[in-house]
């Protein structure tokens, strides 16, 4: 077993593999809260930083990437056949995804990509974490404002519903569940790197059972299917977003709650499992 290695601290000697306890834990992570707010601000809005064009991909890949799998879902599988705002709803389908599951993959490797800090300081490491899902919530807003505005675009005949308004709590219920994965997947992953792969391929698996690009009650006939489909967490959350943006309706309480359920639930069960090997990140190599 290794020895636990000492730093300096506010002018006294800590173990970098100590783990605190939950109270002391989280009141800690409150002091360091202006360097989680600082890290994620500055790694925010990076995307596409070393190209010609910049910011401007922030704008562009949504807009592409809809373009893209409207093409291949809509125009060469024919799944848009019958659907009133088929680019809306990839558009909503596409961004919301993207935005839920976001936390699968940033939380992928994080603790190894942070071992030069982790390993150099002592602080609670949770804190990369929450800066990690906090620079996430920010490079989220962009996105789904041009997957409303280009919803919304095609649909031009139609007054904008005050609906929209609720894509803000949807918004913060997203950003939860996915940092509830950040914590899962990077805890996970620091300690068994090959778990890697099953993560992306769980991701690819959600993208097929999402609804993205289809509707599940069109296209889902096995009914014990169609209910698993339904259960899924990223399911609510795109249909949520689709009933405010293209519906002009109010999502259902059960939407609501289950949303609430799994955000909840999943952040507070992943911070503590996360907090449970807090002792030995300082190891990860």
């Amino acid at each position: 077993m290794a020895s636990d290695t000492l730093v300096v601290n506010g002018g006294r000697l800590s173990r970098l593999q100590s783990r605190p306890t939950l109270e002391e834990y989280i009141r800690e992570i409150w002091q360091v809260r202006r360097f989680i707010a600082l890290n994620a601000r500055t790694r925010a809005n990076l995307n596409g930083r070393d190209t010609f064009l910049g910011r401007a991909w922030v704008i562009l890949d949504p807009i592409l990437q809809t373009a893209f799998y409207g093409f291949v879902f809509g125009m060469v599988l024919n799944v848009s056949k019958g659907m009133e705002n088929f680019p809306g709803y990839l558009a909503i389908g596409v961004v919301f995804f993207r935005m839920a599951t976001r936390g699968l993959t940033s939380g992928i490797g994080l603790v190894r990509r942070s071992r030069a800090l982790i390993s150099s300081f002592s602080f609670p490491r949770a804190a990369v974490v929450l800066g990690e899902g906090l620079k996430n919530a920010i490079d989220g807003v962009t996105p789904v404002l041009v997957g409303i505005l280009m919803a919304l675009a095609w649909q031009l005949d139609k007054a904008i519903p005050w609906t929209v308004v609720l894509i803000v709590p949807i918004y913060c219920l997203v950003q939860l569940f996915s940092l509830g994965c950040v914590f899962f997947v990077a805890r996970a992953t620091a300690f068994v790197p090959d778990l890697k792969s099953i993560v992306n391929l769980f991701t690819r698996a959600l993208f097929f059972l999402s609804g993205i690009f289809f509707s599940i009650e069109r296209f889902v006939n096995h009914e014990t299917l169609a209910l698993v489909m339904k259960l899924n967490p990223v399911y609510q959350a795109l249909y949520a977003a689709r009933c405010c943006v293209l519906d002009g309706e109010v999502p259902p309480v059960f939407t609501w709650a289950y949303l609430a359920f799994w955000a909840f639930g999943l952040v507070t069960f992943g911070f503590i499992y996360f907090w449970a090997a807090e002792g030995r990140y300082a190891n990860v190599r």
